[in-house]
């Protein structure tokens, strides 16, 4: 096999991983401290108080040159979405996002989103395009995915995590999030004394 043809394969291989990475379907989830990607169906799971880990301190740049901190964030609900440009389910749920982000932020609730392993041009466009007017983080080399890893890793793309008003996970899900699923999660989080 030559050098071209072995790079090729190479690029078809990880095409392939990342697509299956992406797609939606299985019905089992990672557990805490699991680092495999795997496909997710898109449901809601809700964590008991007395069961939810703290979520790492996360700070970074955003796409649009600005700076988000989750402890700053401390005390609000945070809808914390991983997602990538070239992810068909993101662009899937991109407007469940968005509607569930305005509906919800009279009520304190913060919603960022972090550009996974994606180029910051075409995650701009992303943004642009659904019109997504929250903050989002940029993590190309994916350190903010590997910052959960213990606590409650992003294991598919996407991947939406509910933080509390004291900085614990409170809910996952794994694939593109359901709207009634989401908002409902949301407004359960959120009305938590």
């Amino acid at each position: 096999m030559t050098g071209r043809a072995a790079r090729a394969l190479g690029v078809a291989v990880a095409a392939a991983l990342v697509l299956t990475a992406c797609a939606p379907g299985a019905d089992s989830g990672p557990q805490a401290g699991d680092t495999r990607f795997v496909p997710g169906d898109g449901k809601m799971s809700v964590f008991p108080a007395a069961e939810r880990k703290p979520a790492p301190e996360v700070t970074g740049p955003t796409l649009d040159d600005g700076t988000v901190s989750l402890a700053a964030l401390k005390g609000k609900v945070v809808v914390l979405n991983f997602w990538a440009s070239w992810c068909a389910p993101c662009r899937a749920e991109a407007p469940t996002l968005k509607d569930v982000a305005g509906r919800t932020k009279a009520a304190g609730v913060e919603f960022v989103g972090v550009a996974f392993k994606d180029d910051k041009t075409r995650a701009k466009a992303f943004e642009r395009s659904y019109k997504i007017d929250y903050p989002s983080l940029f993590d190309q080399p994916g350190k903010i995915a590997l910052a959960f890893q213990g606590v409650m890793p992003p294991a598919a793309i996407p991947t939406t995590l509910i933080i509390d008003r004291q900085g614990r996970v409170a809910a996952r899900a794994l694939g593109a999030v359901k709207y009634n699923d989401l908002l409902g999660a949301v407004n359960g989080v959120s009305g938590e004394k």
